[in-house]
């Protein structure tokens, strides 16, 4: 029996995804990808401009292409896009963010991490669960691959 590679792939043009089989020793060229390292400076209704770190040149990203990273984007963040063929495809964040908590429910006396987590609305609008020990006004680290809550930021 031979060995079988199945993938799930992304048309990085037009985001579509599609199944793909390949036999074992088959060789697959990869795509051409640019990381260039920028910063987040404002959001300008749906558009969010950054400067490229090298060039200092300002990039428009719409928050189509950004997608989820949107709640992860403070002033002056720094973080990566990816360029396809010159076109920004996806932008890489750090693996944890800072933000502060602008709403939560009151801290709970003697509340430890280990009770139940309620909800706490972060100052660029998401929403993560958080240990009931926590209050507004806090800032806390994010982690930005699942929206967890990973410390209290002293």
């Amino acid at each position: 029996a031979s060995l079988l590679v199945k993938a799930k792939l992304k048309n990085l043009r037009s985001g579509q995804t599609l199944a793909k089989t390949w036999r074992g020793g088959e060789m697959v060229a990869p795509a051409e990808v640019d990381e260039r390292p920028v910063q987040f400076l404002y959001r300008q209704g749906d558009d969010f401009v950054f400067m490229d770190l090298a060039s200092y040149d300002q990039v428009t990203l719409a928050s189509e292409i950004l997608g989820d990273a949107v709640g992860y984007l403070t002033e002056s963040l720094e973080l990566e896009i990816v360029l396809f063929q010159e076109r920004v495809i996806a932008v890489e964040l750090p693996t944890t963010v800072e933000l502060t908590v602008t709403d939560t429910a009151p801290a709970i006396k003697g509340a430890t991490a280990q009770a139940q987590l309620k909800r706490a609305t972060l100052e660029t609008g998401i929403e993560v669960l958080v240990p009931p020990y926590l209050e507004s006004g806090e800032r806390i680290r994010v982690d930005t691959r699942d929206g967890r809550f990973v410390e209290r930021v002293k």
